[in-house]
């Protein structure tokens, strides 16, 4: 088959599964395929060899050794292929690093993915979008955000902006498995939020048939991650209540309601 019939391919997006609740990302057009943040080699290996892809490609959103402990052994078991990642930081093995406004073609699939930068989880996190998908590692979850590590609360609001600011319908692909424990809070920062409770009994099921709850959507992000509704009064007042005092913006509004999570 030539790589003109193969780029043709519809694409398909796969999770498959990595240690306790991580998703690493494979995207294929079932004959070659790229993954996204392999933090183990071996269920990568796995799959691709079950499903006869051929590995050409790896992103990397950011440094954590469960987003890139499998690079290297991927890398002797498909030598040559590109591993693209992050400009900052000393993350090994990668051959390109890349920052905000750069873009990248993903070789034999035809897709091209713009890199935004998104600090706060780490200070090196990078997300890729493209047609109508969104692989953004640990900076979004379904009903949640990653935990700062590095960042600033300024900077993962900030962070967390860019990417309201994609079409609605934009798939975003995280890369752990998050969203019961994170429902289970948004409800007590906002019980009142019906969205957020269908939301959760639609997740409860999904979980219930050992299915999983991603990809979500901006626009339901939107609706049910208390992380993106700073504005919203009732978030606001309960974050307030949280740590006794009244804020003056969104941002001191998402601190708390991180800060909330981290002690939950």
């Amino acid at each position: 088959m030539s790589q003109t019939t193969q780029t043709q391919l519809k694409l398909s997006v796969f999770p498959i599964p990595a240690f306790t609740d991580n998703y690493i990302w494979c995207i294929h057009n079932g004959v070659n395929c790229w993954v996204v943040d392999p933090g183990d080699a071996k269920p990568v290996i796995d799959y691709i060899q079950a499903e006869g892809l051929t590995l050409k490609g790896i992103l990397i959103t950011h440094h954590h050794s469960d987003h890139t402990g499998g690079i290297l052994a991927l890398v002797k078991y498909a030598p040559q292929i590109p591993v693209l990642g992050p400009e900052y930081g000393s993350i090994q093995g990668l051959t390109t690093r890349l920052q905000d406004g750069d873009s990248v073609v993903l070789d034999f699939l035809d897709l091209e993915l713009a890199v935004i930068e998104v600090p706060g989880h780490t200070l090196d996190h990078i997300a890729f979008y493209g047609q109508n998908m969104l692989f953004c590692g640990d900076t979004l979850f379904s009903a949640g955000c990653g935990r700062l590590f590095e960042g600033t609360p300024q900077q993962m609001y900030e962070s967390l902006g860019k990417l309201m600011k994609l079409p609605a319908q934009t798939k975003v692909y995280c890369t752990h498995e998050y969203t019961l424990a994170n429902v289970d809070f948004a409800l007590n920062v906002e019980p009142d939020n019906s969205a957020l409770q269908a939301y959760a009994d639609w997740a409860k099921q999904q979980r219930k048939q050992g299915l999983p709850t991603l990809p979500s959507n901006i626009e339901q992000q939107k609706a049910i991650n208390p992380f993106l509704r700073a504005q919203q009064d009732e978030i606001k007042n309960n974050a307030e209540q949280f740590v006794g005092k009244k804020f003056s913006n969104e941002t001191e509004v998402f601190a708390a309601v991180r800060q909330w999570k981290d002690n939950f």
